[in-house]
């Protein structure tokens, strides 16, 4: 079985020894991802996070040759049940008729206190996709 990395330039990739996904075979892990941008801001508002946090783990899940509708799970984690609503909202946008398995749970907090929320991502992907 042949075994892929991505990587999303996030400095704890190296510090921690972890990828941002991994594809053995077909089956895709996207690792939690926080909503930080290139620069290391990170937006205050939940919903912009949520986004953020999306277009990482899509990013990631696309190097590995998977897509958006490959997604068979997501987990949410949010640092206040108050913003379930707006993350909620974000992954209708994103999965809206894929509609994977989904969890989220609300968390004393995250590794960086500007982050309220993280996603994680599996997939399996068909045979022939990259």
């Amino acid at each position: 079985m042949t075994r892929q990395q991505a990587r999303s330039g996030s400095p704890h990739e190296d510090s921690t020894g972890f990828s941002r996904g991994v594809r053995a075979g077909s089956t895709v892990a996207i690792a939690g991802t926080a909503p930080v941008w290139p620069d290391g801001t990170v937006d205050p508002d939940p919903a912009v996070q949520a986004r953020r946090c999306w277009e990482i783990v899509l990013g990631a899940l696309a190097e590995l040759g998977g897509a958006p509708e490959h997604a068979i799970r997501t987990r949410q984690y949010v640092t206040d049940a108050a913003y379930a609503d707006a993350v909620s909202a974000v992954h209708r946008e994103v999965f809206g008729e894929i509609r994977p398995a989904s969890t989220m749970v609300v968390v004393a907090g995250l590794l960086d206190p500007r982050w309220k929320v993280e996603m994680e991502l599996d997939a399996i992907l068909p045979e022939d996709a990259g």
